[in-house]
């Protein structure tokens, strides 16, 4: 297996229509093996595109991920659509290069024209060369057949009575195959499928779209703000600064499914909910959770961000907890429970 490319901090997370992607392989790695982020893969494979067992890049992270490594600050949020324009619309091109490199398309557009027009031709001259063919009469099957009908585009008569001039405006079929060329002139469009112009090895590693982590606020196509997430955003925090891995937990009904190491080694341990500290539920919720995730060897984990100024038994921390060893502030906290059904 080769060694990846080492990847540049802060990286960029493209945003496209309010949905968080990662489309370099290096760095779908690198968040994979130190962070803990695994998104989703969402791309079709390029060998086998109709089947959906198997998917490919680019991944697909949720809004819990992409706010989780902003706020660590290795990565950047990217407006998808401005960097597209901004790196293949707006290369610094001159006009007489623009105008150059799309009259290059345009040949190799003309050139694929001009070769399925000699091909059409040529299958239509076949066709005709077969229906000119002598053919036997239906009414005279002993006696054979001296003339083929011959068809003009240009006479609706199959009997002139001048058979000479008739047969001299029809073209031959060399220059109808020549009108068939030149009825293909417009040439074919042609999707580049390399960068222009083309990228040299010997070049320096690309900068990383997000620049510096001084500069990112500076650039147009970074989007400065968080992502928005929902509230159950802090039990993800809790469990990730646990060691946890996180993936979306829609195969058993709940918010998150809560794995001990990597997904690839690694059966999921919880299936986990988020609550606001004050959020009303019902108790079926509860039993029904608890029975599910008891019937499939796991934890039915509930929790949520302790309410400020809450006077439970373990909600007041003291005030050296609040603060981390870089400085960070920690004083939000997160309890979770348990819940397991024992009458199974």
């Amino acid at each position: 297996m080769s060694t990846p490319d080492p990847v540049t901090e802060p990286f960029p997370i493209f945003k496209l229509a309010y949905r968080y992607l990662l489309y370099d392989v290096d760095t779908i790695y690198h968040v994979r093996a130190k962070y803990n982020i695994t998104g989703v893969l969402i791309g079709c494979l390029p060998q086998a595109p109709q089947q959906n067992v198997f998917s490919g890049v680019p991944v697909e992270l949720m809004p819990e991920e992409a706010r989780l490594l902003v706020e660590k600050g290795v990565a950047c949020v990217v407006d998808d659509v401005k960097i597209h324009k901004q790196g293949f619309l707006d290369n610094g091109l001159g006009k007489e290069q623009i105008r150059a490199y799309r009259e290059s398309l345009r040949r190799q557009g003309a050139a694929v024209a001009g070769h399925k027009g000699k091909q059409s031709a040529e299958r239509k001259k076949a066709a005709l060369s077969k229906k000119m063919e002598p053919k036997k009469s239906f009414k005279d099957a002993n006696q054979p057949a001296t003339n083929a009908v011959e068809v003009d585009g240009n006479d609706n008569s199959l009997f002139d009575p001048n058979p000479d001039s008739r047969a001299a405006k029809r073209p031959g079929l060399a220059s109808m195959a020549s009108d068939a060329i030149a009825t293909m002139a417009d040439p074919f469009g042609v999707t580049p499928t390399v960068s222009y112009p083309p990228l040299s090895s010997t070049l320096a590693p690309p900068k990383s779209p997000c620049g510096t982590s001084e500069s990112i606020v500076e650039l147009p196509y970074v989007d400065s703000s968080l992502p928005d997430v929902p509230s159950s955003y802090s039990i993800f925090k809790h469990l990730h600064e646990k060691g946890y891995f996180l993936a979306p937990g829609l195969r058993f009904g709940c918010q998150y499914m809560a794995y001990p190491g990597d997904p690839l080694r690694f059966h999921s341990h919880f299936l986990c909910n988020g609550l606001d500290w004050d959020q009303e539920f019902d108790l079926l919720d509860l039993v029904g959770g608890g029975r599910l995730g008891t019937g499939v060897k796991k934890g039915f984990l509930i929790g949520g961000e302790v309410k400020q100024g809450d006077v439970g038994r373990r909600s007041r921390i003291d005030e050296s907890e609040h603060k981390s060893r870089n400085g960070k502030d920690f004083s939000k906290e997160v309890r979770s429970f348990c819940i397991e059904w024992g009458g199974m």
